[in-house]
C-alpha cells in the first residue's frame, strides 16, 4: 500500500467513523458499532474503496495490545483479590451456563467441535462498554452496583486472557497446553523482576519527564508482548502481564490516562478491519445461527444473572438491573473470534456468526439498558443519572 493510498484510507476510515459515530450517539449506540459498520461499507465486500485492509489489520493489532495493557494497569493485586472473593461464584456459574449454551447452539447448526468450543467461549463474556459506560458515574464509583458490575466484568476479562493464551497456540492439544503452562510462569517472573528492580527505579528517578515515562510504558508493553510471542504465548497475554506488573506504580493512573488516546486510535482501526473482513455474501449462511445466539444472549443472560445474584442475597431490583446490563455478548468475543480465526482454529463462517451475534446484541442490549435502567443517556428523565 503506497503512502498516498494509506493517507486516503485513513481519511476514509476516520472521517467516515466520525460521521457514523455521530449517528450512533444520537441513536444511543456503542461507538464500536459505527467502526464495524464503516468497515463493512468501505471494505472489499462493500464499496471496495479500501480493497486490501490487510496492512490496516496488522496495524490495528496494536490497539488490542494497548487495550490489554491498560486493563492490566487497572488490576492491582489487592483489588483483584477482593473482586475474586465477592463475585467468583456468580462468574463461575454463569461461565459454565453460557459456554454450554454457545456450544449447544454451534452443535445444532453443524459446526465442528472446535468451532463449537470457540462459540461457547464467545458467549461467556458481557460487554464492558455497555456494562460500565452506561452505568452512572456516582453508581460506578460509590455504590454496591458499581462494585458488583466491575467485579464480574474484571473476572470475565481475566478468564478471557487465559482463553487467549490457548487459542493463540493454534490448537488445544496437550503438548501446546503444557508449553503454555510452562512459559506463563516464566513470563510472570520476568515481568515481576523487571518491574520491581528496573522499572520502579527508573520511574522514581525520572518521573518528572512525562515524555520519557510515556515511552518507557510503551516499550515495556511491546517488549513483554514480543517476549511472550517468542515463548509461544500470545502477544496479547504479554501486554496484559506488562500492565499488571506496573499496576502498583504510583503513576499507573497517569500512564493509563496518557495511553488511552493511542489505544483508541488503534482500536478504531481494529474494529474497522473486523468490519472490512465481514463477508456480506455469507449473510444468508450465518443469519440463522447469529440470530439464535443473539436471542439466547439477550433473553437468557439477564435471567441467569438475576437468578445467581438473588441466590447470593442481592436485592431483586438490583439483580434485574445487573442482569440487563450484562445481557449481551462482549467486544472480547470479537477478539476471541479474531484470534481463533488467525490461528486456524475456526473457519470464516463461524467467525462471522460470532461477529454478527455480537453486533446484534450490542444494538438491542443498548436500547434495553437505556429504556429500563438508570443511565446518563436514559430516554426517560426519571431514569437519567449522571
Amino acid at each position: 500500500m503506497e503512502h498516498d493510498s494509506l493517507l486516503f484510507s485513513f481519511f476514509l476510515i476516520f472521517s467516515g467513523a466520525a460521521l457514523l459515530s455521530t449517528a450512533a450517539l444520537f441513536l444511543r449506540q456503542p461507538l464500536l458499532v459505527a467502526y464495524i459498520c464503516i468497515g463493512v461499507m468501505l471494505g472489499p465486500f462493500g464499496s471496495g474503496l479500501i480493497s486490501d485492509p490487510s496492512l490496516l489489520s496488522d496495524i490495528a493489532e496494536f490497539g488490542i495490545l494497548f487495550l490489554l495493557f491498560l486493563l492490566g494497569l487497572d488490576m492491582q493485586p489487592h483489588k483483584l483479590f477482593v473482586t475474586l472473593r465477592k463475585t467468583f461464584l456468580v462468574t463461575l456459574a454463569s461461565t459454565i451456563v453460557f459456554m454450554a449454551l454457545g456450544f449447544g447452539t454451534g452443535l445444532l447448526f453443524g459446526f465442528t467441535p472446535m468451532e463449537n468450543l470457540v462459540i461457547g467461549f464467545s458467549m461467556i463474556f458481557s460487554s464492558t462498554i455497555i456494562g460500565i459506560k452506561l452505568l452512572p458515574t456516582t453508581v460506578l464509583h460509590q455504590k454496591h452496583m458499581g462494585e458488583l458490575m466491575v467485579g464480574i466484568l474484571l473476572l470475565q476479562d481475566f478468564i478471557a486472557i487465559f482463553i487467549l493464551v490457548f487459542l493463540e497456540s493454534g490448537n488445544l492439544e496437550q503438548q501446546s497446553a503444557l508449553r503454555a503452562l510452562v512459559a506463563f510462569p516464566i513470563l510472570l517472573l520476568t515481568a515481576y523482576l523487571g518491574a520491581r528492580y528496573v522499572l520502579v527505579g527508573l520511574i522514581n528517578r525520572f518521573d518528572h519527564f512525562k515524555e520519557y515515562i510515556f515511552l518507557l510504558a510503551i516499550g515495556w508493553c511491546l517488549g513483554l508482548s514480543a517476549g511472550a510471542s517468542w515463548m509461544g504465548l500470545s502477544s496479547e497475554i504479554g501486554a496484559f502481564i506488562a500492565g499488571v506488573s506496573m499496576a502498583t506504580s504510583p503513576i499507573a493512573l497517569y500512564i493509563a490516562y496518557s495511553l488511552k488516546p493511542l489505544r483508541d486510535f488503534f482500536l478504531i482501526l481494529f474494529f474497522f478491519s473486523l468490519g472490512a473482513q465481514f463477508n456480506v455474501n455469507l449473510i444468508g449462511e450465518i443469519l440463522a445461527p447469529a440470530l439464535v445466539l443473539a436471542i439466547i444472549a439477550l433473553s437468557v443472560k439477564p435471567v441467569v444473572f438475576h437468578f445467581l445474584l438473588r441466590r447470593f442475597s442481592e436485592r431483586n431490583r438490583l439483580a434485574w438491573d445487573a442482569g440487563l446490563r450484562l445481557g449481551q455478548i462482549s467486544e472480547f468475543s470479537l477478539l476471541i473470534a479474531y484470534v481463533a480465526t488467525r490461528s486456524g482454529l475456526i473457519g470464516e463462517v463461524a467467525s462471522l456468526v460470532i461477529q454478527g451475534a455480537a453486533i446484534l446484541t450490542f444494538l438491542f442490549s443498548s436500547y434495553l439498558v437505556v429504556l429500563f435502567c438508570p443511565t446518563p443517556i436514559a430516554i426517560s428523565a426519571s431514569l437519567r443519572r449522571d
